[in-house]
């Protein structure tokens, strides 16, 4: 990851409130009355960082047991017991629990640390507090010696529960109502890894700046605690304190002096009303001269589970490293807020004035305007959010005025920059800067994390079996030896514009020279494709050689018009199935995948379009997308790894998804429908290059807006995810240029009727 790493300081150590002002500074009290604030350390015992490090693994690695009433019983009537005897004959002993027993733990921790104290010392005359184990290797420790000791106490009980084990009950009517409770907190908790699913909150320099938010929260709660409303944790402070209490014992001395949250705080699984989210934003702002709100932190995850930012769930795995020509995306959340007045001395030039948000690099076209007039503000008010990917290296904020000519030019009055690398470098995640007129400007983002791959196939030249275009000038450089063979070639641009892979489609054989060529289309089986990965090799200008390495194959095979289906065996070892006799239907078999794998028409789960955002989609749009979908035990109903436009020969798909798969996927799907339609429905046929949008001026997905609900017009297409208006934001550069449509092909580029006979028979 491109994230830096930050070392965590001891929490001992830490006072309330590290921050990067004087703590010695005056503020207004929500009460109205204004202190010298030198607050006292409020020490935690706890490594705060490193525990919700361990925490979100935890969570994302576990499931709620299948059997919950069963995993229930064994908490309370094994491992209770049996870790009570252990800790009162060796209080040193660590061990961790049978993953189910240790998910019930879990939630009657986070539930009340107090209820649990309580629960513990009514059955072992002490609390048993969780054992802070802070990294893998020693979990894996903890879990061998329990296995050892659970195995000698209950030989007939196995450690590791099957999933669909018997659902066991208690006995005595205590018993049941004690059960409910703990059920009610396993129940409650059950959802709980869909809260924190986004890839940046187990970053680093994100739970540094919890914790940071975190010990601040603590310190208002101490202060305004019974001021008559409860404070809201946004998910990032959420985070924090659900760690802290999953050690009630820990958690009980550390916050001794504040007392127990609860009735304070609005807890998980509560909903907050809009006065207690008000009032927190303004007594944290008031305490602190910053914004409650910031990039990547939900500020009422409580009514808002389950959605991630960024549109997927991020993993760990990306099997597209060995490609060396594919580079990575990765995508930050921006917030820009703004606070304070115009002086009086620029009232006359106010409704002349704006600010233009734009980036340092990569989207040059990207000029986000809003008047000054309607920006004076008191308080932190958030005036741009976005979407960017960190090879933007940061935004610009200029301050400019209108001319006075009818041309529409402006005058630049101040520019501020706010580096990516600069804000990550803060504790805070944050920075602030002075604009003219007595106004600030703070922005926040999130660590960047990689982002799905963007891939658009665009025409290039025709070829010959070797890959060199068909030219003059190979044919000079070949000492005038005729060309061999003929391929459609299609260059893979990644969202920067580079060139990725090049992807040619073998139509003839025989051979080309100067003055004469003897060619003749292919039948269908023998019309491979294949994927070289690479850049092309230029000897003159836009005339050169594919790459050399061949890293994958679709071949067809024979049709068989009467069942309307056309299969194509591909170099992964899948088989793609079209049919089209009741519509199109796809169907993906690999003999060696265990887990089920299904191509589904039209964009689906997270790329499914709401009704707002499809208002003004074309109905025929839908068909021309396909998303890929798998299955696995962590995802029953499926997760769409990919999302293929035939039409355009576009694909956007996860690190996780093989970028050779997804790309001979499109190709054969783009291929087949031509085949079926008798029409060149994708363009395959161009046989030239096409003038592109030039790099830098308007990067694909670089920059992206939230849509409005609902969709604005006046939204640029460029700045809308891709797969909502897919030709406009992929149109290339020549599309407003009409001489360009009109190219007719030389003579070595071979007459039409041999491409069609290729591609449409």
């Amino acid at each position: 990851m491109i994230t830096p790493t930050l070392s965590s300081q001891p929490e001992s150590e830490m006072s309330f409130r590290s921050s990067d002002t004087n703590s010695d500074n005056l503020f207004s009290l929500p009460n109205g009355s204004s202190t010298s604030d030198t607050p006292d350390k409020i020490r935690i015992s706890l490594d705060l960082v490193t525990a919700a490090r361990r925490h979100l693994s935890f969570l994302r690695s576990s499931s709620p047991p299948a059997a919950p009433r069963r995993s229930i019983r064994r908490y309370k009537q094994l491992w209770l017991p049996l870790i009570a005897d252990l800790v009162e004959s060796s209080p040193s002993a660590i061990l961790l629990p049978p993953p189910d027993v240790r998910w019930v733990w879990h939630c009657h921790c986070l539930h009340s640390p107090v209820g649990y104290r309580e629960y513990c010392a009514s059955r072992f005359g002490t609390a048993i507090e969780r054992p802070a184990i802070l990294d893998e290797e020693n979990e894996d420790y903890a879990l061998g010696r329990c296995r050892d000791a659970w195995d000698e106490r209950y030989p007939s009980e196995p450690f590791d529960l099957e999933a669909d084990g018997g659902d066991g009950s208690g006995g005595g009517e205590e018993e049941e109502e004690e059960e409910g409770e703990i059920g009610v907190a396993v129940e409650k908790y059950m959802g709980l890894r869909l809260y924190f699913a986004d890839g940046f909150v187990s970053e680093t320099v994100h739970l540094v700046a919890a914790r940071r938010r975190y010990l601040d929260f603590l310190y208002l709660v101490r202060k305004f605690g019974d001021g008559g409303f409860r404070m809201v944790p946004a998910s990032d402070v959420l985070l924090i304190w659900l760690t802290h209490k999953s050690f009630p014992l820990c958690y009980a001395k550390d916050l001794e002096e504040i007392g127990d949250l609860e009735g304070k705080v609005v807890g998980f699984g509560m909903g907050a009303s809009e006065e207690e989210m008000e009032e927190t934003r303004r007594v944290w702002e008031e305490a602190f001269d910053e914004p409650y709100e910031r990039a990547g932190c939900l500020f009422n995850p409580l009514a808002s589970p389950s959605r991630v930012l960024f549109n997927w769930e991020t993993s760990d795995t990306d099997v597209n490293r060995a490609y060396k020509g594919l580079q990575p995306r990765f995508l930050m959340e921006v917030y820009v807020f703004l606070k304070g007045n115009w002086q009086d001395r620029e009232t006359k030039n106010a409704t002349k004035t704006f600010l233009r948000l734009r980036t340092v690099r990569c989207h040059r076209e990207l000029k986000l305007d809003k008047p000054v007039s309607t920006l004076s503000s008191e308080t932190w008010r958030k005036t741009w959010h976005l979407y960017c990917e960190f090879s933007t290296r940061g935004i610009l904020i200029e301050v400019r005025q209108h001319g006075s000519t009818c041309l529409g030019n402006s005058k630049l009055m101040k520019r501020s920059s706010l580096l990516w690398n600069d804000i990550l470098r803060s504790t805070s995640l944050t920075l602030t800067r002075e604009l003219d007129m007595q106004m600030r400007a703070m922005v926040s983002i999130t660590p960047p994390i990689q982002a799905p791959y963007l891939l658009k196939c665009v025409p290039d030249r025709v070829t010959d079996d070797k890959g060199a275009m068909i030219s003059d000038v190979i044919l000079r450089l070949n000492l005038y030896r005729p060309q061999e063979g003929r391929w459609l070639s299609r260059t893979v641009l990644d969202h920067t514009g580079r060139e990725c892979f090049v992807i040619r489609t073998r139509v003839a054989r025989g051979i080309w020279r100067r003055g004469a060529e003897t060619l003749s289309a292919l039948k269908w089986e023998d019309r491979i494709t294949e994927i070289r990965e690479g850049s092309w090799s230029y000897v003159a200008n836009s005339v050169g050689s594919a790459p050399e390495k061949v890293i994958g194959t679709a071949t067809p095979k024979r049709e068989d018009s009467q069942e309307k289906k056309v299969l194509w065996c591909l170099s992964t070892g899948d088989i793609l199935t079209i049919q089209w006799e009741h519509g199109l239907n796809f169907q993906l078999e690999n003999e060696i995948s265990t887990e089920p794998v299904t191509l589904l028409s039209g964009r689906q789960l997270q790329y499914k379009l709401t009704k707002d955002s499809s208002a003004n989609i074309k109905e025929d749009e839908e068909d021309q997308f396909v998303t890929l979908v798998r299955f696995s035990p962590e995802y029953p109903d499926g997760k769409a790894t990919a999302l293929l436009n035939w039409k355009l020969l576009a694909v956007e798909f996860l690190p996780e998804e093989d970028a050779l798969l997804v790309l001979l996927l499109c190709t054969a799907i783009a291929r087949t429908i031509s085949e079926i339609t008798k029409e060149d429905v994708s363009g395959l046929l161009i046989r030239r290059r096409v003038r592109e949008v030039k790099a830098g001026l308007r990067d694909w997905g670089s920059v992206m807006l939230p849509s409005p609900t609902p969709p604005s017009s006046t939204l640029p297409s460029h700045l809308q995810p891709w797969y909502w208006n897919a030709a406009e934001v992929l149109a290339a550069a020549e599309v407003a240029d009409q001489r360009d449509l009109t190219h007719r092909y030389s003579p070595a580029d071979g007459k039409d009727v041999l491409y069609k006979q290729s591609i449409i028979t």
